[in-house]
């Protein structure tokens, strides 16, 4: 684990309400008294964990300028997980449920794939380490949580991990526009692995070569494509239909 500042009103409080024993210390804008910080500092100290009451400037330097909606909090987070991580989550899940993003650089995207993964049941998301977004302090408050409860894997080499993956016998389907098979038309039950690329690029070359199949989000306007958070949370939520569904 490693020391850091999470913020944002969500991600705080979601932080506070899963790893109470994690939060070290709690800063908050002066003269922030309403319905939604009070409850916050409230809980904060009943569970012994140190108030501070802050002038914006203060807060702003804690952050580097991001915007913390008057509260941010000092934290042990975990750190990626890795392939033996990986491992273990496939040893102990019958019917594995993963998402790979393939160069997802935008700490925003990140998050809001992390929360969305977080919702449909996905039991880790893997990623590499070099070239991808981090668990940055910007992810976790997009996340809203999502980051500390979804296991997120960084691997050192995405192809060897999805060799990997489809030894242990996890179906690998990548998103591409290319293909004529949407993903309503696929089969998404069983153990799974769904594999999205970074907006605009899409897939790597030799991501899509080790994929078991492709699929595609039928488009019927004028926009071509959608953004990738988007993307994946529609690709997440067929596939929790499908595993869902008798």
């Amino acid at each position: 684990m490693s020391t850091d500042f999470i913020f944002g009103l969500h991600s705080v409080s979601a932080f506070l309400e899963r790893n109470p024993q994690d939060v070290l210390e709690l800063f908050v804008l002066k003269d922030r008294d309403d319905q939604r910080m009070t409850p916050l500092i409230q809980q904060a100290r009943k569970l012994g964990i140190s108030v501070q009451f802050c002038q914006r400037k203060t807060l702003d330097e804690k952050v580097e300028g991001a915007q913390h909606q008057g509260v941010v909090a000092k934290a042990r987070l975990s750190d990626a997980g890795d392939e033996h991580d990986l491992k273990r989550i496939l040893d102990t899940q019958a019917q594995p449920f993963l998402l790979i993003l393939d160069g997802i650089t935008d700490p925003h995207n990140l998050g809001a794939i992390l929360r969305s993964a977080d919702a449909a049941g996905v039991h880790a998301v893997i990623a590499p380490k070099d070239r991808a977004a981090k668990l940055t302090a910007v992810v976790r408050k997009v996340a809203c949580g999502a980051a500390e409860a979804v296991p997120f894997i960084a691997v050192t080499n995405l192809a060897r991990t999805i060799r990997e993956l489809k030894d242990a016998g996890v179906w690998v389907l990548g998103a591409a526009g290319e293909t004529e098979t949407t993903i309503y038309q696929a089969s998404l039950k069983g153990p799974l692995a769904l594999a999205m690329g970074a907006e605009g690029d899409g897939l790597r070359r030799l991501t899509k070569e080790l994929c078991d199949g492709l699929v595609k989000i039928p488009m019927f306007g004028a926009v071509s494509s959608l953004n990738v958070s988007v993307a994946t949370g529609i690709c997440l939520y067929e596939a929790v239909r499908q595993r869902t569904s008798s």
